[in-house]
């Protein structure tokens, strides 16, 4: 199995942007789909964004749509999250979780689907 790092979470300022990397220093991560998740405190790990081994298919939780794109670098072996017009309630750890799949496979939106996850980044918004 791969190991999964990721990075680019710090404090911003409500509607400032983001870019979340989450990367492996295995090529197999290339075969692998990626899905992001966050927790809040006291909250369960919720979807955010997912995208397949491919890259050719991508789905967004309702939250994310039209602020948040997925997207993956296979030359670094690198899935990135670029957040757009951040708001407070974006505040949580950022989670990516990874899922060896074959190419034609739709990733999942349950992170029960995931088979490897990072430590997290800590994303926190200031209104």
């Amino acid at each position: 199995q791969v190991q999964l790092v990721e990075s680019g979470g710090v404090l911003v300022q409500a509607g400032g942007s983001l870019r979340l990397s989450c990367a492996s220093s295995r090529r197999a991560f290339n075969e692998y789909a990626v899905g992001w998740f966050r927790q809040a405190p006291g909250q369960e790990r919720e979807f955010v964004s997912t995208i397949s081994r491919s890259g050719g298919e991508t789905a967004y939780a309702d939250s994310a749509k039209g602020r948040f794109t997925i997207s993956r670098d296979k030359s670094k072996n690198t899935v990135y999250l670029q957040m757009n017009s951040l708001k407070p309630e974006d505040t949580a750890v950022y989670y990516c979780g990874a899922k060896r799949t074959i190419l034609t496979m739709s990733p999942g939106v349950e992170a029960a689907w995931y088979d490897v996850w990072g430590q997290g980044t800590q994303v926190t918004v200031s209104s």
